[in-house]
């Protein structure tokens, strides 16, 4: 499925690659509007780097027509990027860290049954849903209450690890609370940083 020439591009950084041991690289799978750059993302990669991990960051260009796209087809392209993202590494890929749309590469990550860090993922898609319940690999979700997208119900019957914000938005956010919205961040990223040390 090519994208148009309509295509709304996310900013190209000037490093997209940060190194670490080779043999161990993460995939970083951006949201729509929610690029690598954003502070769950970058601190992500941070904890990975910290962990020694190499990072690759994925930078996409969503097709001007994706809002027209079946679930089906949505899936099929988040996939298809994550995808060629992973294969590119021949291998070395071990770990997934995704943010909303991301998530719906996590069949793919069933399939190839990778550890996986899943931030505000689309729990009330069935798709999404069900890729979890089968997923045997290491996996952690992070989602708020206050996030329409994000399904209690669901992560509480899922085998995986879970941290749940109260209040917290999409972009795991307190509104109208700066001073909680910084605490929040550093919740998440606390639970990466163990979620990522376990999986060693």
């Amino acid at each position: 499925m090519a994208a148009s020439s309509s295509s709304v591009s996310l900013p190209t950084p000037a490093r997209t690659r940060f190194e670490g041991d080779p043999g161990r690289v993460a995939v970083v799978v951006p949201g729509v509007g929610y690029s690598p750059a954003h502070p769950l993302l970058d601190y992500a990669r941070l904890v990975l780097l910290q962990h020694g991990w190499t990072v690759q960051q994925l930078w996409w260009r969503i097709p001007g027509e994706f809002r027209g796209f079946t679930a089906a087809e949505r899936s099929e392209w988040v996939e298809a990027q994550v995808a060629a993202a992973v294969d590119a590494e021949g291998g070395a890929c071990r770990m997934l860290v995704g943010k909303s749309l991301g998530s719906l590469a996590t069949g793919f990550a069933a399939d190839r049954n990778l550890p996986a860090a899943w931030l505000t993922p689309l729990l009330t898609s069935p798709r999404v849903a069900d890729a979890l319940v089968r997923t045997k690999a290491p996996t952690l979700l992070v989602g708020g209450t206050g996030d329409s997208l994000w399904d209690a119900r669901v992560a509480d019957e899922l085998p995986h690890r879970v941290l749940e914000i109260p209040s917290a938005d999409h972009a795991l956010l307190i509104p109208g609370d700066a001073v909680r919205s910084a605490g929040v961040l550093q919740r998440v990223t606390a639970e990466l940083d163990t979620f990522v040390g376990a999986v060693g």
